[in-house]
């Protein structure tokens, strides 16, 4: 009866200890959730308004979900909230994004496209002036200025105010990278070369269309604004214009303007009534592009050495082994000529401008963020990614692993580095060209870059012209008219709507619209910057 008793009392205390165990349990869970709570509120929560790259769009659909972003906030220290216009929608959805008045801390954009340009951005009170907070927050970006004074004098406006975190291709060998493609297996068919002039391209497409049966033989963007895909000097180039503005000999010219333009009409008109052009010419996005390529609707583009080739060929070697791209160089009038244009990019993109809201109540927050990445580390993760899953290092160098050059989940490489990097597209960080000579592993796509940049683009190429806010005023108002006047007669007289016998009284409209206002603009900002060099 005794030991019964003492097994009873034992019983009891057990039960008492385990009740005090699971109070101090909840008080426990209550403290770490306060905490956690706290820990929470001391976390600054960011808003970041951006489109998203296709490449990683492709993958995984939303900002949030992409490992890279992830990690820059986990490195960080930030939460973001992520704002994600449409697809090929983010001009008309920045500007009701303005219009609204309820601005993100971070707007990722075109700000040159700004009405008025970036001063007049910042004195309507949309955008901050930013050369205080790069003094006190921005030491890894002003440290980089420092050392490349180039690049400092290009990212600042003509008043000398610094507004966004840049994107910087530094090294020559980042700055082309998008050119003509052909279908080579199916030029090794029709017993032909890859074509050189207009007049070889004229044969080949035909043979395409006739022989093939090919629904679009050539296909090239149309979007975000028409004839977009030819806006570097494919083609068009070979009429010794391109469709914007370019110099001859230190003087600015305007390419729609010029005779050159009405030869290229004239070609493109032919072309496009033969069916030799994509009938969707106005409406193709990068997405039907490649649709076009991979399931063989056309045979010929003009895209990139990462997303087309990068994408094209590891996804079709798995599903033809007989698939085969190859790239062109960009085509000229004579045989024997040097192209006079092609894809070159200036040091600091025009793409990937992180300025910061005048909304903002997180101004330190921010700037340190995209300080971010400028920095060893962070320069790192925007180039290479996390290390030890995306990279590693071997005596010093960051090699890319199988996740990225041979996904399990097969993804070609351009989608897998847009996971877990930016390095293959825009941003606020310096590209590292060691990306590129890894990310460029195919021999199709060595053989791009070299073919590509064989050009006299940089001769032609206008610089990087900080302009004054009344420079910027007058250029924007014209051009918005001017751009959207070029875009609807082109695609009229290519269409054969507007005979192009019509192009005289075309090139007085564009002179009515004030087009030789803005030339002169851009020859003031353009005679300044060699002053100033």
């Amino acid at each position: 009866m005794g030991k019964n008793i003492k097994i009873i009392i034992l019983l009891m205390s057990v039960l008492l200890l385990l009740g005090s165990c699971s109070g101090e349990g909840k008080v426990n869970q209550n403290i770490n959730n306060e905490s956690n709570s706290q820990l929470e509120k001391d976390i600054p929560h960011l808003s970041y308004w951006s489109e998203l790259n296709g490449n990683a769009s492709s993958v995984k659909p939303r900002f949030e979900n992409v490992p890279f972003f992830q990690e820059w906030q986990r490195r960080t220290g930030v939460k973001l909230t992520f704002i994600q216009p449409p697809a090929n929608q983010a001009i008309e959805a920045f500007n009701v994004m303005i219009a609204s008045e309820q601005l993100p801390d971070m707007i990722e954009y075109e700000w040159d496209k700004f009405p008025g340009g970036p001063e007049k951005a910042i004195r309507d009170g949309v955008i901050l002036r930013l050369n205080e907070a790069f003094e006190q927050y921005a030491p890894n970006l002003m440290a980089y200025l420092a050392e490349h004074p180039e690049i400092d004098r290009a990212i600042r406006t003509a008043d000398g105010s610094y507004y966004f975190f840049p994107f910087v291709q530094a090294d020559d060998r980042l700055r082309t990278y998008q050119g003509p493609l052909i279908r080579k297996d199916w030029l090794d068919e029709l017993a032909l070369e890859v074509p050189t002039t207009i007049s070889e391209w004229e044969i080949v497409l035909r043979a395409f269309k006739e022989k093939k049966g090919i629904v679009a033989p050539l296909t090239f963007l149309g979007l975000p604004s028409p004839l977009f895909g030819i806006e570097n000097g494919a083609f068009i180039g070979a009429f010794g214009i391109k469709k914007g503005f370019y110099m001859e000999e230190d003087k600015v010219m305007f390419g729609p303007k010029e005779e050159g333009y009405k030869a290229f009409l004239t070609l493109f008109r032919d072309w496009y009534a033969e069916g030799l052009i994509d009938r969707n010419i106005a409406t193709v996005d990068s997405k039907t592009q490649d649709v076009s390529m991979i399931t063989g609707r056309s045979g010929a583009s003009i895209w990139n050495v990462g997303a087309g080739i990068g994408t094209w060929l590891p996804y079709m070697r798995n599903e033809n082994a007989e698939f085969q791209i190859t790239p062109a160089p960009y085509p000229v009038l004579n045989a024997g000529d040097r192209p006079k244009f092609g894809q070159y990019t200036s040091a600091v993109g025009s793409s990937g401008r992180v300025a910061i809201s005048a909304h903002s109540d997180n101004l330190e927050e921010a700037v340190r963020m995209l300080d971010y990445g400028y920095s060893a580390e962070g320069h790192m993760l925007f180039n290479f990614g996390i290390e030890g899953e995306s990279y590693v290092l071997e005596e010093g160098y960051p090699y890319y692993t199988d996740l990225i050059l041979k996904n399990a989940d097969k993804l070609a490489p351009s989608q897998a580095l847009a996971m877990y990097t930016r390095a293959s597209y825009f941003g606020p960080f310096v590209q590292d060209v060691r990306y590129l000579e890894q990310y460029y592993f195919l021999p199709e796509q060595q053989k791009a870059v070299a073919l590509w940049s064989d050009t006299d683009a940089i001769l032609y190429t206008l610089p990087v012209t900080p302009k004054t806010e009344q420079e910027n005023t007058a250029l924007s108002s014209i051009m918005q008219n001017v751009n959207t006047y070029v875009d609807e007669m082109s695609i009229k007289f290519i269409l054969g709507i507007e005979p192009i016998e019509r192009f005289d009284e075309y090139v007085k409209q564009l002179k009515a619209l004030n087009i030789e206002e803005v030339i002169q603009i851009q020859q003031a900002a353009l005679d300044r910057y060699q002053d100033n060099r």
